[in-house]
């Protein structure tokens, strides 16, 4: 059914006149049910012929006498001519009577609002070429965001057609707001989204993460903003990430400032019709971050947790980060990773117990969907490559989840276990009185080993318990749980002072640690699972 009544027919031949596309005058005249838009570009212009060549027979019906009929026709073509910008655009009438554009081919006159975007690229031939291209990317996906971007220059050419439309029916006591025009990106979707769900199979969901986009440009209308930023120049502030001054939110921003009388002396009323449609300037796929979680165990006193690169130099060949990433980068075809977890150990210290927890963000991943099985596997492959570190409970997770590892981390506890020297012969006795002390409260400075990287801050931490396990007259073994975010070491050495108290200072010694191993990392998180 056709969408325009009666009412539209005035607005529509202004419209049509001036060489704007049936589907941007649908817009123009509220049309906000999605049918008529989705008909072929062809039937839509055969439709709007028919619709308003009704109107000019009606007129021709009205003249008695035959011999008139041309002038009465004139008559027509002169008040629509007095519409158009320097006579151009103009509609016509040739001898069968039907209306025809200046180029006497309407298939290929290019509106002068959407610049094509509503006439070729909204059907099926070049909706396949996009999905060929979404096919060939290699992407796994089961739906799917599509979105567009379109030139800006469409918000001023839009801005100058409302003028015209407005100024038309204010002449008949009717009114036209911004808000009562159907939005471009809108009526795209309306049409385009059936035709890709039906070509791929899949549905559009706005809550997916795979994203197809397509942005247009329109070179020959490029300098159609730029009047708006000589008037308004605040409206148009260069940004980082951004090619042009002229985004789409700049010129929307410089549209609701400008008077209506300022826009017409700056802009024609219509817009001029273009030579060429849109360009398409890329067609992108995309897929949302995954997320994958689990806990390391690392047996190694000479591996880094992260890459460790100093002035460039790389100082040693691996890292836990590399071991357990460099698998999950392959299996799931990502770009690239980010590698986090709760808390670090430093190079020389190992990671024992129920290990570390970790997650791993995978950046546009081509693979996202794997069954329990195929992870347990991928699990096994890690813990095969390295006899240095072992990952357990590995496992996807959303990005919410990740929120839980962060957690109060300073309210968790760490269990450790150090061996310690101490300058002076030791008895057992002598180290006793360490088991009885609790939740001791100490005040540590940034380390001098860590300050290159870190600001110098004093920070209190609890030592909630030890437990000593003499060795001999130089060495005990010393197990804490501690605060998280304790500097183990320095409380041990006491780093010149830094930390207060430390273990030499409460057993009037020198004390150094020689080995120390994480055994336990109490973040209850990722959940465990069964081997």
């Amino acid at each position: 059914m056709f969408p325009l009544t009666e009412e539209n027919k005035h607005v529509a031949q202004l419209l049509f006149s001036t060489g704007t596309c049936p589907r941007c005058i649908f817009r123009f005249c509220g049309v906000d049910f999605h049918a008529p838009y989705k008909h072929s570009y062809e039937e839509l212009l055969n439709d709007i012929q028919k619709f308003l060549k009704a109107e000019k027979d009606e007129l021709i019906l009205e003249v008695p006498n035959p011999p008139l009929k041309k002038i009465r026709l004139q008559e027509l073509e002169d008040g629509i001519d007095n519409l158009s910008q320097n006579g151009e655009s103009k509609i016509s009438v040739i001898e069968d009577g039907s209306i025809a554009s200046p180029n006497s081919n309407l298939n290929v006159n290019v509106c002068n609002v959407c610049l094509g975007i509503l006439q070729e690229f909204c059907e099926k031939e070049f909706i396949k070429k996009v999905c060929q291209k979404v096919e060939a990317s290699g992407f796994e996906f089961t739906n799917l965001v599509f979105s567009v971007s379109f030139p800006p220059q469409l918000s001023v050419r839009e801005h100058a057609a409302w003028l015209l439309v407005k100024q038309e029916m204010g002449k008949q006591s009717l009114s036209l707001g911004r808000n009562d025009i159907v939005q471009l990106k809108e009526a795209y979707k309306w049409i385009t989204y059936p035709l890709f769900s039906e070509e791929l199979g899949v549905p559009i969901d706005g809550k997916s993460l795979f994203e197809v986009s397509v942005v247009f440009a329109h070179p020959e209308t490029v300098g159609d903003c730029h009047f708006l930023g000589k008037i308004f120049p605040d409206c148009f502030k260069p940004a980082k990430n951004k090619q042009s001054v002229f985004t789409r939110m700049a010129v929307m921003k410089a549209l609701n400032k400008i008077k209506e009388e300022d826009f017409r002396k700056q802009f024609p009323c219509p817009p001029n019709s273009p030579k060429a449609v849109c360009t398409v300037l890329e067609i992108e796929c995309a897929h949302g971050a995954v997320f994958v979680a689990g806990r390391y165990n690392k047996y190694s006193r000479n591996l880094p947790q992260t890459p460790w690169i100093i002035d460039g130099e790389r100082k040693l060949e691996s890292s836990v980060e590399e071991l357990i990433s460099d698998h999950l980068l392959t299996v799931f075809k990502a770009e690239s990773f980010n590698f986090s977890s709760s808390g670090r150990e430093d190079v020389d210290v190992r990671t024992l117990g129920n290990g570390r927890p970790f997650a791993i963000e995978l950046v546009n991943p081509h693979r996202v969907h794997f069954t329990s099985q195929e992870i347990k596997e991928l699990q096994q492959k890690i813990n095969k490559s390295s006899n240095k570190i072992q990952v357990r409970d590995l496992q996807l997770v959303s990005r919410e989840a990740i929120g839980h590892m962060k957690e109060g981390e300073e309210e968790k506890t760490k269990t450790y276990s150090a061996l310690i020297w101490t300058n002076k012969v030791i008895q057992k006795k002598d180290i006793e009185f360490l088991n009885d002390i609790k939740d001791l409260k100490i005040e540590q400075k940034t380390p001098l080993r860590v300050l290159h990287r870190r600001p110098l801050a004093l920070r209190t931490r609890v030592i909630h318990s030890m437990e000593t396990h003499y060795v001999d007259e130089h060495h005990f073994r010393l197990y804490l749980k501690t605060q998280a975010g304790t500097y183990i070491k320095e409380f041990v050495h006491g780093d010149f002072g830094r930390t207060r108290p430390n273990i030499g200072s409460l057993m009037n010694v020198t004390a150094d640690i020689l080995e120390l191993d994480v055994e336990s990392v109490d973040v209850d998180w990722p959940p465990a699972l069964d081997d």
